[in-house]
This record gives structure tokens, C-alpha cells and sequence, in this order.
């Protein structure tokens, strides 16, 4: 049962834009995750053969056909490309612009490794391909400045949505894509702004990033079959593929939103974020921490765990992070974990890093919208220890009034936020 609201103002998704493996947009995004279909292939951007893992989810972008500019596609990052280009797709489906007041809107970014292609490329003209210790900057391009700070993906954003309100950047490693858009909610609620595009972008496919979880052994090393190399929960899985993308959305005050007559895709109850303190890279398998966010985002939601009706895992197809999240589900939804469907949209849009939950969220959101529960790629064979509901394969068609979306991330993060269907009532 949902408790009585607690009178705070209320947060709302009016707009949604996404730009992910496979073709660009929310449409397309929706089309391949409800087929089952997956993005991973080997790494075309790059020469991987040095390297022990060669697969990814890339994205079909091409900047000039997303309507950028050539002087922008020089400028910008490919991180900030894409947020551009789904914030664009956000703010034209919410029809917000050119309605808001600029000093009651605001923009938030996320992103775990900013501008990762632009400095690896740069770094190896400076350093003459890593020959020189010290490096000489009258080599590099004019913006490689701005591909340090990853506020400069923030600007564009604010200068796009023409706001005047609170501007900034949350970079909380794999949990950026949920913190941020937790964060613009906090906003909204605090009565700093009305209107928020939030968001998360990451573009890290680059030797540099290959190279780094090819040392910890996080990512699959199964080149032979990259359209099947993500699986999640499955036993056969041994480690991640990596993706790039961004989802930006527009989030509004609820009643802002009702008296301009706008779509409302969900309403975002509740959030937790919580810290394990325990390794930089390894989880507890006991899963207390995401069990704790979980608790507190559904305490926030005024919602009991029975309320929850798909649960969009995080999913990385590593053994500890499944089963880790496997009894983090167990502790915090009790025997409801047995009976709420969960699935990995990862399987089939690889780990973009700080992107994956602002994609992952659009992913609930749409599930909400469309009464339909996306599908695990590639789970044949279920490991008994992730003995929950992973919905494998095939979409379900279903009725989804809630979800739960969540996260873990690099330096012990978790975190938990739900959407609810906007005629979900809270009193």
C-alpha cells in the first residue's frame, strides 16, 4: 500500500531522448529492447586485436545526419554529442521550450568518464603517440581544454534548454546515470527550479578504457561470439561488454506539468544511494548495501516492496554483481522477490558506464508506458545462485504501475530509484 503524500512537490518525466547502441533514438531504442535484439559486435571504431576483450555496443551514429554542425562536431566530444543530440530528442517530445521560465530551469549531467576519445586522441598527438614524458599542448587542439572538464557538457546542455537556474555535473562512476537525475529531482522539490533536463551521457569505447578492464579481467573475452557475449545472469556469463550512449529527459513539477498539458511518461517517487566502504572494485555477496538503498527508496516512495512490479537490474553479467544484486533483491523485497519479474537491458545494449542508468531509466519509464517488461538477452542456461524472475529472452506484455531501477558502481556505490505510472495514487 502506498502511505499518505507527504505534501512535497511532486517530480514528473515530460520528455525523453535517447541515443544508443544500435540506431539513434527513443523509438529504435524501444523497438530493439523489446525484440530482444542485441548491439554488441566487435569493436569497429579501434584496431582491438591487442587486446584480450574486442567486443562492444556502439552506437550507429553519424553527428551530420543528427543534425550537428561541422564546426560543432569538431568541438565537441563524442560524450557531448550525444547528449546533445538526445537532449534535443528530450525537450522537442516533452514540447517544453519556449514555455519555461529560464530562472525556474535547470540542467544536471552525468557522465563516469567525460571526454574519454577526445583526450586519448589528443594525449597521443601531445605526447608524439607516448614517446615524450613531457607532453607539449601547442600540439593539441584549441578545445582540449574543455575536454578536461567535463562541466563543459553541461554548458552546451544549459545554453540548448536556455536555462538560468542550478547548472552542474555528477560524475558517482557506474550510478551516474541515476544520481544525476536523483539530484535534478531534489531540485524540483526544493523548489530551485520547476523544470530540469537531466541526464547522463558516456562515449569511453577507446583503447585507453579497453585496456583498463582487460586488467581486471571485467570485461568478456568472448570475441567469437560478440552478439551473444553479454549475459547477464546467466552461468555461462564471464564478464561485461561495454557500450556508449546517453539518455537525457525532462523533468518537471507536477503540477507544472499538468497545467501546460504535457505528456506524462512517469512520476519519480523515490531514491537512496548507498556506499559499501568495503573495495574500489569488488561487492559483498550479501548485497546489504543495495538492499539498503533499495529499502530507503521505497520508505521515500511511501511504497511497500509487494508494490513494485518490474525490477530493471543492473546486470552486468559479472558472477559477483549478480549475485551480489541477486540477494540485495532477496533482502529488501522479501518473498516479493520471487514473484517480480527482472531483467538486464545491458544483454543487449552493453555497459556505458555512467550512461547505462539514465538508459536504463528511459528503458522503465517506457516500460511503464508501454505495458511491456524487456527481455534478458542471452540467458540459456539461468546460474541456480540468480534463482529470481530474469524474464529471459522474449518481452513480456504486462501491466507495469511501478519500477525499480538500480545500480552499482565502481568505489562501493549503490543505488535505487522508482518510477510510478503518473495515475498511481500516493494518498
Amino acid at each position: 500500500m502506498v502511505g499518505v503524500d507527504d505534501g512535497r512537490r511532486r517530480v514528473v518525466v515530460t520528455g525523453i531522448g535517447v541515443v544508443a547502441p544500435g540506431e539513434v533514438g527513443t523509438k529504435a531504442f524501444w523497438e530493439l529492447l523489446t525484440a530482444g535484439r542485441t548491439a554488441t559486435r566487435t569493436i569497429s571504431t579501434f584496431d582491438p586485436s591487442p587486446f584480450r576483450s574486442r567486443v562492444a555496443a556502439e552506437c550507429d551514429f553519424d553527428p551530420q545526419a543528427a543534425g550537428l554542425t561541422q564546426r560543432q562536431i569538431r568541438q565537441w566530444d563524442r560524450t557531448a554529442q550525444f547528449a546533445v543530440v538526445a537532449a534535443r530528442e528530450a525537450l522537442d517530445d516533452s514540447g517544453v521550450s519556449g514555455v519555461n521560465d529560464p530562472i525556474r530551469t535547470g540542467v544536471m549531467a552525468g557522465t563516469a568518464c567525460g571526454m574519454t576519445i577526445s583526450l586519448d586522441r589528443e594525449f597521443a598527438v601531445v605526447s608524439d603517440e607516448g614517446r615524450e614524458r613531457l607532453v607539449d599542448d601547442a600540439h593539441g587542439v584549441p578545445y582540449l581544454y574543455d575536454y578536461f572538464v567535463p562541466s563543459s557538457m553541461a554548458t552546451e546542455l544549459a545554453w540548448l534548454v536556455e536555462a538560468e537556474g542550478p547548472v552542474g555535473v555528477v560524475s558517482t562512476g557506474c550510478t551516474s546515470g541515476i544520481d544525476v537525475i536523483a539530484h535534478a529531482c531534489d531540485l524540483i522539490r526544493d523548489d530551485a527550479a520547476d523544470v530540469m533536463l537531466a541526464g547522463a551521457s558516456d562515449a569511453a569505447i577507446s583503447p585507453i578504457t579497453v585496456a583498463c578492464f582487460d586488467a581486471i579481467k571485467a570485461t568478456t573475452p568472448r570475441n567469437d561470439e560478440p552478439e551473444s557475449a553479454s549475459r547477464p545472469f546467466d552461468l555461462t556469463r564471464n564478464g561485461f561488454a561495454l557500450g556508449e550512449g546517453a539518455a537525457m529527459f525532462v523533468l518537471e513539477e507536477r503540477e507544472h506539468a499538468i497545467r501546460r498539458g504535457a505528456h506524462i511518461y512517469a512520476e519519480v517517487t523515490g531514491y537512496a544511494g548507498r556506499c559499501n566502504s568495503y573495495s574500489m572494485t569488488g561487492l559483498r555477496v550479501d548485497g546489504n548495501e543495495m538492499a539498503e538503498a533499495i529499502r530507503v527508496a521505497l520508505d521515500r516512495s511511501r511504497m511497500n516492496p509487494e508494490d513494485i512490479g518490474y525490477v530493471n537490474a543492473h546486470g552486468s553479467a559479472t558472477k559477483q554483481n549478480d549475485r551480489h544484486e541477486t540477494a540485495a533483491f532477496k533482502k529488501s523485497l522479501g518473498d516479493h522477490a520471487y514473484r517480480v519479474p527482472v531483467s538486464s537491458i545491458k544483454s543487449m545494449i552493453g555497459h556505458s558506464l555512467g550512461a547505462v542508468c539514465a538508459l536504463e531509466f528511459a528503458a522503465s519509464a517506457l516500460a511503464i508506458e508501454h505495458s511491456v517488461v524487456p527481455p534478458t538477452a542471452n540467458l540459456h542456461v539461468p546460474d541456480p545462485e540468480c534463482d529470481l524472475d530474469y524474464v529471459p529472452l522474449v518481452a513480456r506484455e504486462q501491466r507495469v504501475r511501478t519500477v525499480l531501477s538500480v545500480a552499482s558502481g565502481f568505489g562501493g556505490f549503490q543505488s535505487a530509484i522508482v518510477l510510478a505510472e503518473p495515475e498511481w495514487s500516493r494518498g
